[in-house]
C-alpha cells in the first residue's frame, strides 16, 4: 500500500511539473526572442529526434558500442557516432554555443542540463515489424522517442526539484523545454527499410502519406509538451549511398551525371515534398510555434555532384571499409573482423585522409561532409522560410 501510494503521489508530481511546463511555455516562448530586435534566438538547449544522421550515442548505449575506428579523426576515439568526427547536429550545437548532446539512453558521463539527444541509428518513423539483429532497423521508432522525451521531462524535473544538489547542474531548468529548438532528422531507413524487404517502388511511395501523418502527431505531442521552436531536416540522396546501391542492385541502375540511383533519389525527393507540405500544415494549425523545413538533400547532392571541386574524391568511395567497387562488403562494416588464415583480423579500416572522402561507411557522411552540409544550411539558404539557425525562432507564422 505504501508503494501504490508513493508511485500515486509521484505521479501527480509529475502531472504538475508537466502542467508548469506547459503554463511557462508562451512566456518562455517570448522571452527567447525578447529583445533580440531581429538578433538570435539565444536558444538555451537544444532536443534531438532521428536516426543514425544525428544519434551521438543511443544505439552504442543499448547494443554495444560503435567500434574503432569511428571517432578518430575528432574525438581520437569511438563516442557514440557512425563517423571519423562530427556530426551536423554537433556542428548545430556548437553554432549555438551548447555542448556536444548526450544520448538519453547513455546512462555514463552524461550531462542534460542544456538538452539530450533522443535520435538511435537505424531509427524510422514507423515502427520496424522486424528486430535489430534481423533487420539492422531499430526498435527505438520515432514515437518511441517521444515517449521518452515525455519521461525525460518529467523524471528530470522531478529530480532537479526534489534531490537537487548535483542534479541541478546535470538537468535543465523547467523554462528551457518551451525556449529550445528542437531539431528532427528522420525518415531514410523508412524508405531504405521498405525496399530492403523487395517492395516495389510504388509499394514504398505508398507508405509516404502515412509516414508524414505519424510525423504530424509526433512533432503535435511535442508542441503539447511544450515545444515552440522546430527546425526540420528533410532526407539526402539515398540512391548515393553504397549501401543503399549494393542491398537493391536492381536499383542501382539508371544513374544520373553522379552515379547516384534514380530511382532511389526520386522516391526520397517525393518523401521531401510531402515533408514540406507537411511543415507548412503545421505552420498553419500551430501559428505560435515556428517550423523551419531544411533542404539537406540539396546540400548533400551539391557534395557528391561536385565532390573534386570542393576537394573530396570519389564521392561514392566508402573511407572505413573493405572490398568490392565502394569499398564496402555488407557483411563487414567499419571495424569488423574476419578470419584470416586462423587469425580474427580487422579488415574494416580506415583510409589514410577521412577528410578526402564522402562516405565514412558506405551509410553515414565523414566529419569533413558533415561539416560541408552544415555550412550548407546554417545561414539559411535552403531553409524554409530562409532564417539562419540562429534566428529559427523568428519564422512564427511564415
Amino acid at each position: 500500500m505504501a508503494t501504490a501510494t508513493a508511485a500515486t503521489g509521484a505521479a501527480r508530481t509529475a502531472a504538475l511539473l508537466l502542467s508548469l511546463v506547459l503554463v511557462l511555455a508562451p512566456r518562455a516562448s517570448e522571452a527567447v526572442g525578447a529583445g533580440t530586435g531581429g538578433g538570435d534566438c539565444h536558444f538555451p538547449a537544444i532536443f534531438n529526434f532521428g536516426d543514425s544522421n544525428s544519434d551521438t550515442g543511443g544505439l552504442s548505449s543499448l547494443f554495444g558500442a560503435a567500434p574503432p575506428p569511428n571517432g578518430r579523426t575528432f574525438f581520437g576515439m569511438p563516442a557514440g557516432r557512425y563517423c571519423d568526427g562530427r556530426l551536423v547536429i554537433d556542428f548545430i550545437a556548437e553554432s549555438l554555443g551548447i555542448p556536444y548532446l548526450s544520448a538519453y539512453l547513455n546512462s555514463i558521463g552524461s550531462n542534460f542540463t542544456q538538452g539530450a539527444n533522443f535520435a538511435t541509428a537505424g531509427s524510422s518513423i514507423r515502427r520496424q515489424n522486424t528486430s535489430l539483429f534481423l533487420s539492422g532497423f531499430s526498435p527505438i521508432s520515432l514515437d518511441v522517442q517521444s515517449w521518452e522525451f515525455e519521461q525525460f521531462i518529467n523524471r528530470s524535473q522531478l529530480v532537479y526539484n526534489n534531490k537537487g544538489g548535483i542534479y541541478r547542474e546535470l538537468l535543465p531548468r523547467a523554462e528551457y523545454f518551451s525556449q529550445a529548438l528542437y531539431t528532427f532528422d528522420i525518415g531514410q531507413n523508412d524508405i531504405t527499410s521498405s525496399y530492403f524487404v523487395n517492395n516495389t517502388t510504388e509499394q514504398v511511395e505508398s507508405t509516404i502519406p502515412d509516414l508524414m501523418e505519424r510525423l504530424t502527431s509526433i512533432i503535435q505531442d511535442v508542441y503539447s509538451l511544450g515545444g515552440r521552436y522546430f527546425w526540420i531536416h528533410n532526407t539526402g540522396p539515398l540512391g548515393c549511398l553504397p549501401y543503399a546501391l549494393l542491398h537493391r542492385p536492381d536499383l542501382a541502375t539508371p544513374t544520373d551525371g553522379a552515379g547516384c540511383s534514380v530511382t532511389y533519389n526520386k522516391v526520397a525527393q517525393l518523401f521531401n515534398v510531402r515533408l514540406k507540405e507537411t511543415v507548412a500544415s503545421l505552420r498553419k494549425t500551430h501559428p505560435d510555434a515556428a517550423f523551419t523545413y531544411v533542404d539537406v538533400y540539396t546540400a548533400k547532392y551539391k557534395l557528391i555532384s561536385e565532390a573534386k571541386k570542393h576537394g573530396f574524391d570519389d564521392p561514392l568511395l566508402t573511407c572505413c571499409g573493405h572490398g568490392g567497387r565502394y569499398n564496402m562488403d555488407l557483411s563487414i562494416g567499419c571495424g569488423g573482423k574476419k578470419q584470416v588464415n586462423g587469425t580474427l583480423v580487422v579488415v574494416g579500416k580506415s583510409c589514410e585522409d577521412p577528410s578526402k572522402r564522402v562516405s565514412w561507411d558506405g551509410v553515414h557522411f565523414t566529419e569533413a561532409a558533415n561539416k560541408f552540409v552544415f555550412d550548407q544550411i546554417v545561414a539559411g539558404a535552403l531553409s524554409d522560410p530562409p532564417v539562419p539557425l540562429k534566428r529559427a525562432c523568428q519564422s512564427k507564422g511564415r
